[in-house]
């Protein structure tokens, strides 16, 4: 229990340890029909059939099983209202260079990107429209924080994540493969329906308050805008990769209806 208490509030010791903890059948389904290796499931003795069915598939795989008495994992779990289960993953990220780009890859950076969910929902965003990866720069939050794993619902393990270079290396190794890098303004880029978005792309998201870190300057190829017609000076990161991510898997199934460059 002290391990697992370690293993969700401590970024050093999961980086340490090369593993992380997910929280509950959902994301625990998905970490094991994506094949990471599951090393162990802590399961409370009250859980119903859902949790035991998936619990099952985790013992099937070689995971160990530790049944627990009712309350011990709400003394662990830093949620709420935990889920009735818990499962220690090792890391899943990959180097940068080990990244398929080959076609019209796109590429998502997070470089100083700060708020887990918002994190958890880039991932989502970049996983359901196709995205050949995310980067998680030095700088931006844990990969591995247990809020961006279940903000993530599971999409961690369906899409290559790399994590841990500075945003100016990623960006030039990306470049160097091919990859127009086009950073993410909330005013003065082009605006994204005027944006070609069929080739070869990184999509540059900054930090929720100050934007893109003075550390990209020289890296970039261009810049791209989400207009706003309300109040508001822009989309949160979470929605705005969102927004992107599916214009870009627009443009890319119907390649003729773009009439601009």
């Amino acid at each position: 229990m002290q391990r697992l208490r370690r293993l969700l509030g401590r970024r050093s010791t999961r980086l340490a340890e090369g593993c992380f903890v997910v929280e509950g059948t959902k994301v625990l389904g998905e970490a094991l029909a994506a094949g990471a290796r599951v090393e162990s499931v802590y399961v409370d003795r009250s859980a119903g059939p859902e949790e035991e069915a998936v619990v099952a598939r985790a013992a099937d795989a070689g995971s160990r099983v530790f049944d627990l008495a009712p309350g011990v994992l709400e003394r662990v779990a830093g949620t709420v209202t935990p889920q009735a289960l818990l499962a220690v993953v090792a890391t899943v990220d990959v180097p940068l260079e080990q990244i398929d780009v080959a076609g019209p890859a796109l590429v998502v950076v997070c470089a100083d990107v700060r708020d887990p969910g918002n994190a958890g929902t880039v991932l989502r965003s970049a996983e359901a429209s196709g995205a050949a990866a995310v980067v998680f720069c030095e700088g931006s939050v844990d990969l591995y924080n247990p809020k961006t794993v279940r903000a993530s619902a599971g999409a961690v393990f369906h899409v290559p994540v790399v994590a841990g270079p500075s945003p100016a290396d990623a960006l030039d190794a990306l470049g160097g493969l091919g990859l127009r890098r086009l950073g993410t303004v909330a005013r003065d880029g082009v605006a994204y329906t005027d944006t070609d978005l069929r080739g070869p792309t990184a999509l540059v998201l900054g930090n929720e308050a100050t934007g893109l870190p003075p550390s990209v300057e020289g890296h970039l190829d261009g810049l791209v805008t989400i207009p706003m017609a309300g109040r508001s000076e822009s989309l949160n990161v979470g929605m705005a990769a969102a927004v992107l991510c599916f214009e870009a898997a627009r443009q890319r199934r119907a390649p003729a209806a773009l009439t601009h460059a």
